[in-house]
């Protein structure tokens, strides 16, 4: 049985990556949206530093975080003085879950939108519609798919997400202890090492429902684009 200790782990996973998502999802499509429509100088540069979090070594982007966000620092300081402070609080994991998994997400929605047809969208334009009624009545259901990979991609990253979140917020239970640290600290002490492994089956379990619910809902969009077409 989890104690309730790995149960408030799990419900603050859950809480930070579903809020990451969210926050993400929007970002990663406009960002998507320019690199694969848009040239523009310094869009190298641009893609580079999107994917910058995929070969950093995590600690390394939670060091950059916490010199950023915390208390000492300029940025920092001004969130904390309006109550928006970050580092070491939960709302500091989902920051730090959003940069980890934000390079999934945009390319994962990049490769779709490369996928549609640009004359289809000159189509329409040509038809007299506006730019934003082709994205959201062309492009938006065409990509639908791929923006729905993105978000289980991020989702995933966000539940696994341990470097940067534990250099970035630490290790605080009950409120910045998220199930991939519970495993962590259950492995530091001397027979935790059953309830580590009950929370890394926790944990496999919740990323195969993400899977199989992320597959199911695709279907589903699958057979509508399908009946509209």
């Amino acid at each position: 049985m989890l104690d309730p200790a790995a149960l408030t782990a799990l419900r603050l996973s859950l809480q930070v990556a579903f809020c990451a998502t969210l926050l993400a999802v929007p970002l990663a499509l406009a960002m998507a949206w320019v690199l694969a429509r848009r040239d523009f100088w310094g869009k190298s540069l641009i893609n580079a530093l999107v994917h910058l979090p995929l070969v950093l070594p995590p600690v390394v982007t939670g060091y950059v975080l916490l010199s950023l966000f915390s208390p000492a620092a300029p940025l920092g300081g001004a969130l904390q003085a309006i109550g928006l402070g970050l580092a070491f609080h939960w709302s500091g994991a989902v920051l730090a879950a959003m940069v980890m998994g934000f390079p999934l997400m945009v390319r994962a929605m990049r490769l779709a939108i490369e996928a549609v047809d640009p004359g289809l969208e000159d189509a329409a334009s040509t038809l007299g519609a506006p730019r934003g009624a082709v994205f959201a009545r062309v492009t938006l259901p065409l990509i639908a798919p791929g923006i729905l990979a993105g978000a289980v991609l991020g989702f995933a990253k966000a539940m696994g997400e341990f470097g940067a979140t534990i250099t970035f917020v630490a290790n605080i239970p009950g409120q910045t202890q998220t199930l991939p640290i519970a495993i962590w600290t259950e492995l530091q002490v001397p027979g935790g090492e059953a309830q580590a492994a009950r929370l890394a089956l926790l944990a496999c379990g919740v990323a195969i429902a993400a899977v199989l619910a992320s597959e199911l809902l695709a279907q589903r969009v699958a057979k509508r684009i399908g009946a509209r077409a």
